[in-house]
C-alpha cells in the first residue's frame, strides 16, 4: 500500500513467489479500497485501516503491518471480522539504538558548530591547535534516563552503560520490571536524568506524557531525545523549554504529525544548535529494512501454513 517507506529493499520482490503482488508507490486515503479491492492479504506501513474501510473489503483475510506499530489498524474491528494483523518486532532495535545516540553525540559534541567553524576558515585563522567554545561534557558518570525499556529501550540501556553512566528508567505501562536497572517514577527520572531518552509506543499513557510540566522539572543542562513517537511530548512545550534555556537541547526523529506541518512549532526554534531533527529515518538503516521485510514474508506464510492445514 506504500511500498515507497520500504524503499529500494532487494527482498521485497520475494513476495511475488507468495501469490499475484501489487505494489504501491503511495495510498491516499480516497484510493485505499479502490487498492484493496479484491486482495487477500494487506501490507501497510502507515496507511490507516479503519472500520470503515475494512467493511468494505469482504475479501479481505490478513493484515500485515510493515512496522512494529499497529495503532494505523482498528484492530478490535479486524479481530470481529475474522481478520489476523500481523506486525513485526525487534527488526529495527538495533537501528534506532544507533540513531538515538547519533542525535545525543551530535548535540553532545556540539558537531554542528565545530564542523561549521572548521569548514568556514576560522579554525585557519586560529593561535592555538583547538578550540573551547562550545563546551562538551562525557555520558560517562552522567544519569541516564530511559522512558520505556522494551528491547529498543534495553538496548540504549547497554550502550550507555558502556559509556559509564548509571541507567535509570521509568515503565510507562507500570507494570514492567528489569532486574538490571532502576525503575523510579516518572517525576524522579526527569529530575534526575541528564540524558532522557523516549522509546515506548503512543497510547492513552504516553500522549503528551512530556509536556510543559515534564520540562519545568528538568535539568537545564539535560538533554532530550526522542525517537519513540511524536505525540509523546508537546512540540509548543519543547520549543518553549529550548528557547528559554529550560534544557540544553533535543534530538528528535518522530513528530506529531508525519511529513511535519509548515506551521511546526520545530520550525520555530531561536538556536538551532540545540535541537538536531530527522525525518522518522531512526528504524530505516538498509539492515532493518531487509528484516522487516524478511518478517513480513515470515509472517504471510505462517498465515497460509495455518490456512491450508485447516482445509
Amino acid at each position: 500500500m506504500d511500498a515507497d517507506t520500504l524503499g529500494e529493499v532487494p527482498a521485497i520482490d520475494d513476495f511475488n513467489q507468495l501469490g499475484d503482488f501489487i505494489k504501491f508507490g503511495h495510498t491516499k486515503p480516497d484510493d485505499v479500497i479502490n487498492h484493496l479491492s479484491g486482495a487477500d492479504v494487506a501490507i501497510t506501513n502507515k496507511v490507516v485501516l479503519s472500520k470503515e474501510i475494512l467493511s468494505q473489503l469482504p475479501d479481505l483475510k490478513l493484515i500485515c503491518v510493515a512496522a512494529t506499530g499497529t495503532d494505523n489498524i482498528d484492530i478490535a474491528f479486524a479481530s470481529e471480522k475474522g481478520i489476523p494483523v500481523k506486525n513485526v518486532k525487534g527488526y529495527s532495535t538495533d537501528s534506532v539504538a544507533q540513531h538515538s545516540f547519533s542525535l545525543l553525540l551530535h548535540l553532545l559534541d556540539k558537531l554542528e558548530y565545530y564542523n561549521n567553524y572548521v569548514l568556514s576558515g576560522e579554525y585557519c585563522k586560529s593561535e592555538i591547535f583547538t578550540s573551547l567554545s562550545r563546551p562538551y561534557w562525557e555520558i560517562k558518570g552522567k544519569v541516564y534516563g530511559i522512558i520505556g525499556l522494551g528491547a529498543i529501550g534495553k538496548k540504549v540501556a547497554n550502550i550507555a552503560t558502556a559509556f559509564g553512566a548509571k541507567v535509570i528508567y521509568y515503565s510507562t505501562s507500570g507494570v514492567h520490571d528489569d532486574p538490571d536497572f532502576e525503575r523510579v517514577g516518572l517525576e524522579e527520572l526527569l529530575k534526575q536524568s541528564d540524558v532522557i531518552s523516549i522509546h515506548s509506543p503512543l497510547n492513552d499513557k504516553t500522549h503528551g506524557l512530556i509536556g510543559e510540566k515534564e520540562f519545568n522539572l528538568m535539568k537545564r543542562n539535560a538533554i532530550l531525545i526522542n525517537v519513540g513517537r511524536g505525540g509523546i511530548v508537546n512540540e509548543n512545550a519543547l520549543i518553549e523549554a529550548l528557547n528559554n534555556d529550560r534544557i540544553a537541547g533535543a534530538g528528535i526523529d518522530v513528530f506529531e504529525k508525519e511529513p511535519m506541518a509548515s506551521s511546526s512549532p520545530i520550525l520555530k526554534i531561536k538556536n538551532k544548535e540545540r535541537l538536531v531533527v530527522t525525518p522518522h529515518i531512526a528504524w530505516a538503516s538498509i539492515e532493518a529494512r531487509g528484516r522487516l521485510v524478511e518478517g513480513i514474508i515470515s509472517n504471510i506464510k505462517e498465515w497460509k501454513a495455518k490456512v491450508e492445514s485447516t482445509k
